[in-house]
């Protein structure tokens, strides 16, 4: 069975980092392109960031980039989303997910359950 579970969420003061993970099983993470999304409360959910298994590359959206950092571990099954700086605008549930295709901008098949991220003081 093919899953995807992500932890490291959690309340973080503003101007604080979390490190995101995102664990599969059933399937090698280290062949798909994985992203990372989130969706806060009233919004439609948006692309965060994406790395390829093709050659490693990064994506960001410029909301979060210079401050987050997408990596993966392919010995671990693990893919990392380093969160510095966080916002209150950054406050939303994220979400991994496993491309269909080794590089990113295609279509994403898999997808975990969630991890709530709430940046306030």
């Amino acid at each position: 069975q093919l899953q995807l579970v992500e932890s490291g969420g959690g309340l973080v003061q503003p101007g604080g980092s979390l490190r995101l993970s995102c664990a599969a099983s059933g399937f090698t993470l280290a062949w798909y392109a994985i992203g990372w999304f989130r969706q806060a409360p009233g919004k439609e959910r948006e692309g965060v960031s994406c790395i390829s298994a093709r050659d490693g590359s990064t994506y960001y959206a410029d909301s979060v980039k210079g401050r987050f950092t997408i990596s993966r571990d392919n010995a671990k099954n693990t893919v990392y989303l380093l969160m510095n700086s966080l916002k209150p605008e950054d406050t939303a549930v994220y979400y991994c997910a496993a491309g269909l295709r080794a590089d990113c901008g295609y279509e994403y098949d898999s997808w975990g359950q969630g991890t709530q991220v709430t940046v306030s003081s």
